[in-house]
């Protein structure tokens, strides 16, 4: 639940084939064959992953969620278990109220049907909003298990209150399958970016929705600028959001824009499947953007990178890794963004050094995701 194979956000595709992959490779231990139902802001499929997982016994389904409607509660009440990911930082009131409450209606449809409820990895909170404490406390003490993806949700959790059902893990994208590029040699350093639209366009409210401490727009140009005048250096944008109906959004109209500005810009494809979207990141020298599975994608793979941070789900994600090449967009200006960014670029040889070190720790995380599945499954057996 909360997962999706047709989102423009691939992040949210990298969570939802990341969370399968991880699923299947349990069920398949213990001989089971699982039915994936996908319930989410889109009924869009791969038939790719259909075949892939076909090809091994199991089965996909796509359904777009609907929870006023009683389909919602039929699919759910079809299921043994339901993991709900909240497309990974959704379960919050950081956008807003209205939607905070339809990802807690629906967690407390698949409990009041007797389904066990598990949230798999991700950002817990904030809840600046005393109702929204109040629910999310509520529907969370329903649950079967409550995993936070970083140790800054399980302060949170805390805080709130939740110990019984609580575990920590680490966001499931680090498993998404990826091909790494073949190597060139043309003397070129290839430094990824990914410019997010929805920051280009102050947010959803366009005035600066997450209380950046920098001028985005004009962070950006400043980068792009200093990295262009450098002759050794090919600039990539990298989409990760590709919406073109939702152009607040959009990454590509945003990477576009700017790339007519700056003459030598390389615009990376479009790309359809997460994965593909990895495996060009994974030939990148370096890379930065504020989508965070970008920059895990990148990090997964290796490549030296400076996530730019506008929510606490970067700090905590890549702070619990020990990682701290992190660019704070709602603490430094943009001059010391800036700075940070084409620092670690000049350092990546050291940054991809802790790198390698900080991934030593995501296999030991998420085992601890799969053994609670693997408990579950066991049971549902």
């Amino acid at each position: 639940m909360w997962h999706s194979l047709g989102s423009g956000n691939l992040g949210v595709g990298a969570l939802t084939e990341s969370n399968i992959a991880i699923v299947r490779g349990v069920a398949e231990e213990l001989g089971l064959r699982v039915r994936f139902v996908v319930l989410g802001t889109s009924d869009a499929t791969v038939p790719q992953l259909a075949a892939e997982l076909a090809a091994a016994g199991h089965e996909l389904q796509v359904r777009r969620i609907r929870v006023f409607r009683a389909e919602f509660r039929e699919a759910v009440r079809a299921c043994d278990l339901v993991l709900d990911i909240g497309e990974g930082d959704s379960f919050a009131d950081i956008y807003g109220l209205k939607r905070f409450l339809f990802y807690w209606y629906s967690k407390n449809i698949v409990c009041s049907v007797g389904r066990p409820l598990i949230l798999s990895p991700q950002t817990i909170g904030p809840f600046d909003g005393g109702i929204a404490r109040l629910l999310a406390r509520q529907v969370m003490k329903r649950c079967a298990r409550v995993f936070a993806r970083d140790n800054l949700s399980s302060a949170y959790l805390k805080e709130l209150g939740m110990t019984g059902n609580v575990d920590e893990a680490i966001d499931v994208a680090f498993r998404l399958p990826f091909t790494r590029p073949a190597p060139r040699n043309d003397g070129k350093v290839r430094l990824g970016i990914n410019v997010s639209g929805l920051l280009l366009n102050g947010g959803y409210t366009g005035n600066n929705q997450f209380g950046l401490s920098i001028d985005y727009a004009a962070t950006m140009r400043e980068l792009l600028r200093q990295l262009t005048s450098r002759s050794d250096v090919e600039v990539h944008l990298v989409s990760h959001v590709i919406e073109p109906h939702m152009p607040v959004e959009d990454d590509v109209a945003a990477a576009k824009l700017l790339a007519a500005e700056f003459p030598g810009i390389v615009v990376a494809p479009t790309f359809a499947r997460p994965s593909e979207a990895k495996s060009y990141i994974a030939g990148m020298d370096f890379f930065t953007g504020a989508r965070m599975h970008a920059c895990i994608a990148a990090f997964s793979s290796g490549v030296p990178v400076i996530p730019m941070a506008y929510s606490r789900k970067f700090n905590g994600l890549f702070g619990t890794l020990g990682y701290s090449h992190v660019a704070d967009c709602k603490k430094e200006d943009g001059e010391a963004v800036v700075t940070k960014i084409l620092d670690g670029f000049l350092q990546r040889e050291t940054l991809r050094d802790d790198v390698r070190r900080a991934l030593n720790q995501v296999d030991a995380r998420i085992r601890r995701y799969e053994d609670a599945l693997r408990e579950v499954l066991k049971a549902l057996r």
